[in-house]
C-alpha cells in the first residue's frame, strides 16, 4: 500500500458513521405487536446459542434510543446505519403494517435528522418473520416477492425522511449460513435450498429496489451491503487457484453477478450442477435483480485462505462457526486456514491489507461503482475497570490500521464515499449471544448503563478532524470528553 503515516487525511465529503442491527440492539421482542423473527425461534432452541442467551431484551435500544442518538452526537458520527425490524413493521410477515412499530422508526429518525445525523435504513439483517419461514422461508420465491411489498411499506412510512437505503445485509451470511451450514437462523442444512435461497434473496433485492425507486424522491441513494470475501490460494499451484476460484463463486460471485453484471456465472452453475439444474432461476429473473445501484456497501473483518484438498471433507476453519455441515455447496474438496498474524476475539485473522485488496478489486471489476464501508470493527474481551472505563487500544489499533487501508485504497483510485464502524454498542452477537463485544460504547447488560471506550473518544476525534494523523496517539484519547457516559 502507499500509504504515507504523515499523510492520511480524508476528503472532506468523506461520510463518518457507525451501524448497529434491529436483533442486535433492540430488545422489545413482545411489545408493541411484534411477532417472532426466525433468530427469535433458533435463539430460544436449546444448544444453538452460547448460554442460551436470547435478543430479548439485548442493549434495549428500543426504549433507549435517545441516549443512543445522544452518544451519537458526541461521536460526532455524520451518519447511522441501522436496520428495521421486519416482524416489528410487519408483524405476520406479509399482512398490514404496524403504524406503532413503523412509529418507533419514524422517532428515531426524526431524532436522528435534529442532531445532524443522516438516517441509512437497511431494510434486512436477518430477522425474517416466523411466519414466511413457516411458509418455506428464502429457498421459496413468495418470500422475495413479500420482501418488495415490506420495501414498500417502510419507504411510504420513510422516504420523506430517509435518503439513502440498502435492501439487504450480507445476504451470504442468511442464505448459507443460514440454510447450509445451519449456525445462523433458522438453522436448516441443505446445500439445495441454501442455493435457493441465496438466489431468492438476489431476487428480492432486485424487486425491492424497484418498490424503492418506484416511491422514494429522485435524489435517494440505493444499495445493498455483500460481505464479500477476500479469497487467497494457500499456493500458486493451480489446485489451490481453482479452490480460491470455487470459494469466490460461492462468497462474492453468486451475488455480484447477477446484481451487477446481470447474469449467474457459468462456473458457479457448473461446480454446483450435481446438485441442482437452478432451475428455480426464471426467465427473466436476472433483469429483476439487475438493477442499478447508486454505490456498494462492503463489509469487511478477514481475509478467506484456501487450498486444494483429496480426500474426506477437511476440517473447516473459515471462521463461520462450528457445525457438521457446510456453507459451502459442492465444495467438500476445498479446505480452509486460519491466515497467520494477531487475531481478534472472534478468532478473526487482523488483515488490514486484506481490506485494501478487496477495495481495489471492486474498483477493476466495477469502476463506475461508488463503495461505502458499511462495517468494520472487532471483538475484544473489553471489561469496565474499578474507575468505570474501558480501555480497549487493541481496538484503536485495528480501526487505525484498517482505515489507513481505506486511504490507501483512496489514494490508488477507489471511489470509497465513506465508514461505518461497527459497531456503535457492544450486543447480541448472533450464535455467540453476550460473549462478543464489537461496540465502542460498553454495555453492562446487568443495568443498560452505556459506557464509551476509550476507542469511542478516538473516533470522535477522527470525525471531527477528517485525519489519522491527528489520532495516531491511543493514550492521548483515553481521557478524552468528548463523550459522554449514558446511565
Amino acid at each position: 500500500m502507499a500509504t504515507s503515516p504523515s499523510v492520511r487525511v480524508f476528503p472532506p465529503e468523506f461520510l463518518w458513521g457507525t451501524a448497529t442491527a434491529a436483533y442486535q440492539i433492540e430488545g422489545a421482542a413482545r411489545e408493541a405487536g411484534r411477532t417472532p423473527s426466525i433468530w427469535d425461534v433458533y435463539s430460544r432452541t436449546p444448544g444453538k446459542v452460547r448460554n442460551g442467551d436470547t435478543g430479548d431484551v439485548a442493549a434495549d435500544h428500543y426504549h433507549r434510543w435517545r441516549e443512543d442518538t445522544a452518544l451519537m452526537s458526541d461521536l460526532g458520527v455524520g451518519a447511522y446505519r441501522f436496520s428495521v425490524s421486519w416482524p416489528r413493521v410487519r408483524p405476520t410477515g406479509s399482512g398490514p403494517a404496524s403504524q406503532e412499530g413503523l412509529d418507533f422508526y419514524r422517532r428515531l429518525t426524526d431524532d436522528l435528522l435534529t442532531k445532524g445525523i443522516e438516517p441509512v435504513v437497511t431494510l434486512y439483517h436477518w430477522d425474517l418473520p416466523q411466519h414466511l419461514e413457516e411458509a418455506g422461508g428464502w429457498p421459496e420465491r413468495r418470500t422475495a416477492e413479500h420482501f418488495a411489498e415490506y420495501a414498500a411499506l417502510v419507504a411510504d412510512a420513510l422516504g420523506d425522511r430517509v435518503k439513502t437505503w440498502t435492501t439487504l445485509n450480507e445476504p451470504w451470511c442468511s442464505a448459507f449460513l443460514g440454510y447450509g451450514s445451519g449456525v445462523h437462523a433458522p438453522g436448516r442444512t441443505d446445500p439445495v435450498d441454501a442455493l435457493r435461497a441465496a438466489h431468492h434473496l438476489n431476487l428480492g433485492h432486485g424487486l425491492a429496489v424497484q418498490a424503492l425507486r418506484d416511491r422514494l424522491p429522485a435524489d435517494a441513494k440505493v444499495s445493498v451491503t455483500l460481505n464479500l470475501h477476500h479469497v487467497r490460494p494457500l499456493t500458486d499451484s493451480a489446485a489451490d487457484l481453482d479452490a480460491a476460484r470455487r470459494i469466490d463463486g460461492l462468497a462474492n460471485r453468486v451475488f455480484t453477478g447477477p446484481m451487477l453484471d446481470g447474469a449467474y456465472p457459468e462456473d458457479v452453475i457448473a461446480d454446483t450442477s450435481a446438485l441442482t439444474d437452478w432451475s428455480f432461476v426464471q426467465d427473466g429473473d436476472t433483469a429483476l435483480i439487475n438493477r442499478p445501484l447508486d454505490f456498494l456497501g462492503v463489509n469487511y473483518y478477514s481475509p478467506t485462505l484456501v487450498s486444494h484438498h483429496e480426500g474426506p471433507p477437511a476440517h473447516r476453519s473459515d471462521g463461520h462457526g462450528v457445525s457438521d455441515h457446510s456453507p459451502w455447496p459442492a465444495a467438500d474438496n476445498v479446505a480452509f486456514h486460519q491466515t497467520p498474524g494477531p487475531r481478534t476475539a472472534m478468532g478473526w485473522t487482523i488483515d488490514p491489507d486484506g481490506l485494501y485488496e478487496l477495495l481495489m478489486r471492486v474498483r477493476r471489476d466495477h469502476p463506475q461503482l461508488p463503495v461505502m464501508i458499511t462495517e468494520n470493527g472487532a471483538a475484544f474481551d473489553d471489561y469496565a475497570n474499578p474507575e468505570g472505563e474501558v480501555h480497549d487500544p487493541e481496538r484503536i489499533d485495528y480501526l487505525r490500521d484498517h482505515l489507513a487501508a481505506v486511504h490507501s485504497a483512496i489514494e490508488s483510485g477507489a471511489d470509497v464515499r465513506g465508514y461505518f464502524l461497527w459497531s456503535l454498542l457492544d450486543n447480541y452477537e448472533w450464535g455467540h449471544g453476550y460473549s462478543r463485544r464489537f461496540g465502542t460504547v460498553y454495555v453492562d447488560y446487568a443495568t443498560q448503563r452505556r459506557i464509551p471506550k476509550a476507542s469511542a473518544h478516538w473516533y470522535a476525534k477522527l470525525t471531527r478532524s477528517g485525519s489519522l494523523a491527528a489520532v495516531t496517539s491511543v493514550t492521548s484519547v483515553t481521557s478524552g470528553d468528548e463523550v459522554t457516559d449514558g446511565r
